[in-house]
């Protein structure tokens, strides 16, 4: 437990310190964020934030996490390192998307080729495995671990939108993911031990940043920050569960619920539109929940309120039973549908189950009154 306490202060505190001078140094080298009809903030603010939490991670990582024992930790530091890089040359030149998402593609493929970190055996509910570790079924796995990484990076990035939003997500799931490791350990698998370190080394680095970054912010994580987190925990997400019991690999998607949730609907409302899957708009559910009144504090609290629900609900699962998950989850869908329609993730008109109880409530009124 010293082991973990001590990481989590190390990249803290560096983080923490280093936070202000890359402030500078973005502010220096132009690498800021101009404000237009699309963001919420007024003024020209430094981003490259993200640089402080790498720092922070890159300072601890060495010093604590075993990365010498398990060679996907040093795929993940890599491929880390990789984008974001990618991001920082973003928040400076301003990237074309396909840039982007080279990066992104290389920082994966390098975890996932030469470390092999990929998705394992899946033990299915009754009978019988899917080996996705030989055969012609391993061909299978890389492509899906990569579209994986890549999908979840990309989440990451996109909800953030608000000072504190990203970081505090990602602190939550990286929390999450920890305690998730903490819990698995005592089953003897050594690799939890590993993998609980290194989400207390992450922790640390985006809780050093966070407070220069919570509303109102002094300086932005920008894109080599929610790239690089993204991409963390992604690459942990199945570095936990590589090979587990099939309804195991619910426990990840939980436990990135927002940022896969407001991904997942921002292709729905766009399909929904007639708009291309790329083009960004005010959709996003701080968008929402700023539309509705909330201030813009209370909109990032609200979010960390959810994700903390959906933590929760992960951290459960992993002690519950087949059908119980099963039932928690249908559960889970029915509830994140409806708050997605309250707060039209998709928009206003379309609301099936908001408007079908509607209609049957006025149907309900008519039949009592003609009685």
């Amino acid at each position: 437990m010293s082991t973990l306490i001590l990481g989590l202060l190390t990249s803290l505190i560096v983080s923490f310190i280093a936070t202000p001078y890359v402030k500078k140094l973005a502010e220096s080298i132009g690498a800021t964020d101009t404000p237009d009809q699309r963001k919420v903030h007024k003024r020209i603010m430094p981003r490259l934030g993200g640089l402080a939490i790498y720092l922070g991670y890159f300072v601890a990582f060495f010093i604590f996490v075993p990365f010498t024992t398990m060679k996907e930790m040093l795929g993940i530091f890599i491929g880390g390192t990789i984008v974001m890089a990618t991001g920082m040359l973003d928040d400076k030149y301003q990237l074309s998307p396909k840039w982007k998402l080279l990066g992104q593609l290389l920082a994966a493929a390098v975890v996932v080729i030469p470390f092999g970190l990929k998705i394992g055996v899946v033990n299915l509910p009754y009978e019988g495995s899917i080996d996705f570790s030989s055969g012609w079924l391993l061909w299978l796995g890389v492509p899906i671990t990569i579209f994986w990484i890549v999908g979840v990076t990309n989440a990451v990035n996109l909800i953030d939108g608000l000072d504190g939003l990203s970081a505090g997500v990602s602190a939550i799931a990286t929390a999450t993911m920890a305690i998730v490791a903490l819990v698995m350990s005592g089953s003897g698998e050594a690799h939890y031990d590993t993998i609980a370190i290194y989400c207390f080394v992450l922790l640390g680095a985006i809780l050093g940043f966070l407070y220069f970054n919570f509303h109102p912010a002094r300086i932005f994580m920008g894109d080599t920050g929610s790239l690089f987190l993204g991409f963390n925990l992604a690459a942990l997400s199945i570095m936990g569960f590589k090979e587990a019991l099939f309804v195991s690999f619910i426990i990840p998607i939980v436990v990135l619920g927002v940022p896969l949730w407001d991904t997942f609907f921002a292709i729905v409302r766009r399909i929904v539109n007639k708009k291309p899957i790329s083009s960004p708009d005010k959709g996003h559910l701080h968008h929402c929940l700023l539309n509705m009144g909330l201030s813009h504090r209370a909109t990032v609290l609200t979010i960390y309120m959810i994700s903390i629900f959906f933590g929760t609900m992960a951290i459960v699962l992993t002690k519950t039973t087949k059908w119980t998950t099963i039932i928690v989850m249908v559960l889970l869908l029915i509830a994140t549908h409806m708050a997605t329609e309250i707060v039209g993730l998709v928009g206003r008109r379309h609301r099936p189950l908001i408007n079908t109880y509607r209609k049957l409530k006025v149907k309900s009124a008519g039949q009592r009154r003609s009685h």
